[in-house]
């Protein structure tokens, strides 16, 4: 399918915020739209993928840059810094990326194996990705609500319906959302931290979640989330797939697991065909002709 890719800045109350947007370019009218909410990395070449692979699917996809809110990252938080840091974490053993993440006695440790100049860089990237520089929760709504008005005007996705899905910090935040935004129509977690549960009580859309079991600090919550949503009358289904752990779904990295990660896509593609506006159809024996 050809599509329209473009990045986009929109203004929110955090200042201006850069977005990559993707839609399919023959669609006649507008469309569903999805948020695409990043990962602690940012709007990486996953992201950006992720999005293409929904609007090949019919959507607007659109992924706000958190880290640009206010007019560009911060230096520290540089694609190229943060790259350097992917593959700082990539070349540690899963098992061994919260060790190193909370601890930093065990981080220092680790970096030593780098030069000096880089490995004071990319641990002052890891500190502000995981300690605080990249991570405000409620300047992150603020930016999250913007998109939604945004994309309400934005003539590909004019009066359809809206959905969100996150990774990691994202599925966090793509949770909130839902217990922030009444008009959300659909909201997918993926290994994301569950919301508290008097936040819970807000939620009025339908939530999917997709889980790794082998992420005890995100599942550790699940339980309670689920019985939240079920408190609030809510659609919901938390997956949690055996044997698989944290960021299963991301294909550039060694936690990937393919037959989680399909079956997940395939299960939340349906979600947002159902949840996002399901087209009327009627069975082969009551359809004209012969």
């Amino acid at each position: 399918m050809e599509l329209v890719r473009e990045w986009v800045d929109y203004q929110s109350p955090a200042g201006s915020v850069a977005a990559f947007l993707a839609h399919p370019a023959p669609a006649g009218a507008p469309v569903p739209a999805v948020v695409v909410i990043q990962e602690v990395w940012g709007v990486d070449g996953h992201v950006v993928d992720v999005a293409e692979r929904l609007a090949s699917a019919g959507y607007v996809a659109f992924a706000p840059d958190l880290y640009s809110a206010g007019g560009r990252r911060p230096p520290v938080l540089a694609p190229e810094r943060v790259e350097a840091a992917k593959a700082f974490l990539n070349s540690i053993p899963p098992e061994q990326w919260m060790t190193v993440l909370g601890d930093e006695a065990h981080r220092a440790e680790a970096l030593g194996a780098l030069p000096p100049e880089e490995g004071a860089r990319v641990g002052e990237t890891l500190g502000a990705l995981f300690g605080g520089a990249g991570g405000d929760p409620s300047r992150h709504m603020e930016v999250l609500q913007a998109a939604l008005e945004y994309l309400h005007a934005h003539p590909a996705c004019a009066g359809r319906r809206i959905g969100s899905v996150g990774f990691c910090m994202g599925g966090g935040l793509s949770a909130q959302l839902a217990c922030a935004e009444a008009d959300l129509a659909g909201a997918v977690v993926f290994y994301g931290a569950s919301p508290a549960p008097e936040d819970v009580a807000r939620v009025r859309c339908p939530i999917r979640g997709f889980y790794g079991a082998d992420d005890p600090r995100i599942v550790a919550g699940l339980r309670t989330f689920d019985e939240a949503l079920e408190k609030a009358g809510c659609d919901r289904e938390l997956r949690v797939y055996p044997e698989t752990p944290h960021a299963f779904f991301n294909d550039t990295r060694p936690s990937y697991r393919p037959e989680a990660a399909r079956d997940a896509w395939g299960r939340m593609l349906s979600f947002f065909a159902e949840a996002l506006g399901q087209v009327p159809t009627v069975a082969l024996t009551d359809a004209a002709g012969p």
